[in-house]
């Protein structure tokens, strides 16, 4: 098993008795029946359906905890706090009372609030503890460790107010909800996936040459665009990548190529038909 500490994740702590209540008619997924001991995955959304963020939601006795981008807290409580209004809860940042970890691979930690990851199995678990575990991984090791699962990490791959969460797999990585009520954003994002109006797809990418920097233009053989780099790492990369251009891999970004890597999980229409 590898445990690393991840320093860029921070908390946001909200409680009270409609903490439920109140993110259900905000978020992506169904917070209402959250076991203790697991989490949900979710997302905030404009109105018009494009992403702001995405965080881990996890019960911790008479509280919510969002596991989320540290430098998106902030703006999460002040956003969140908008919608409040009669709502008997509290929002605020607790990034400073938990640390952040993910581990992966053997059994699960015996330290920790530890959470199995809701996204995939081989994911592994999120822990989250008042002081740092000792770790045998680094951050940079849960990175190459997502990015060949190809699991999105929010800023990194997405756009905020431009990304439409079915490019980012959410709905394959139990990201969304299609039982739910209504949510910010619901019916951008029901829309897209009931038309089919999906063209374009984060996949992860096998780099060969230097890495291509993030919004790096892909390209095919023919020269034309055939979508942009996003994160990556030693070889390994998300690019969004127009459907229509698969059959055009391998893609150049810059000085090197990018061979698309599809993984079991991911459902792509042109895979569908073959």
């Amino acid at each position: 098993m590898s445990l690393a500490y991840l320093p860029d994740r921070g908390v946001l702590e909200v409680a009270g008795p409609d903490r439920a209540a109140f993110l259900q008619g905000l978020v992506s997924n169904d917070v209402t029946g959250i076991a203790p001991g697991q989490a949900v995955w979710a997302a905030l959304l404009t109105p018009q359906g494009k992403w702001l963020a995405d965080f881990f939601v996890i019960p911790a006795g008479d509280a919510l905890l969002l596991d989320a981008e540290r430098a998106q807290v902030p703006g999460l409580v002040q956003r969140l706090t908008r919608f409040r209004l009669r709502s008997k809860v509290t929002l605020r940042d607790a990034s400073e009372d938990w640390h952040v970890h993910a581990a992966w691979g053997g059994a699960p930690p015996a330290e920790g609030l530890v959470i199995p990851d809701p996204r995939l199995p081989e994911a592994g678990w999120r822990v989250l503890d008042p002081a740092p575990l000792a770790s045998d991984a680094s951050a940079e090791d849960y990175d190459l460790h997502r990015l060949a699962l190809g699991l999105p990490d929010g800023s990194k791959d997405m756009e905020s107010e431009k990304s439409v969460l079915l490019e980012a797999g959410f709905d394959e990585l139990n990201g969304v909800s299609w039982s739910k009520g209504c949510y910010m954003g619901q019916e951008l994002t029901a829309r897209t996936r009931y038309r089919g109006l999906v063209k374009r797809r984060l996949v992860p990418v096998a780099v060969d040459g230097p890495l291509p920097v993030r919004g790096t233009i892909l390209a095919g053989p023919d020269g034309a665009e055939a979508g942009e780099m996003r994160s990556g790492r030693d070889g390994l990369g998300l690019a969004l990548v127009r459907l229509n251009a698969f059959d055009r891999a391998p893609f150049r970004a810059g000085e090197a190529m990018l061979t698309p890597r599809i993984p079991a999980w991911m459902r792509l229409p042109a895979r569908e038909e073959a």
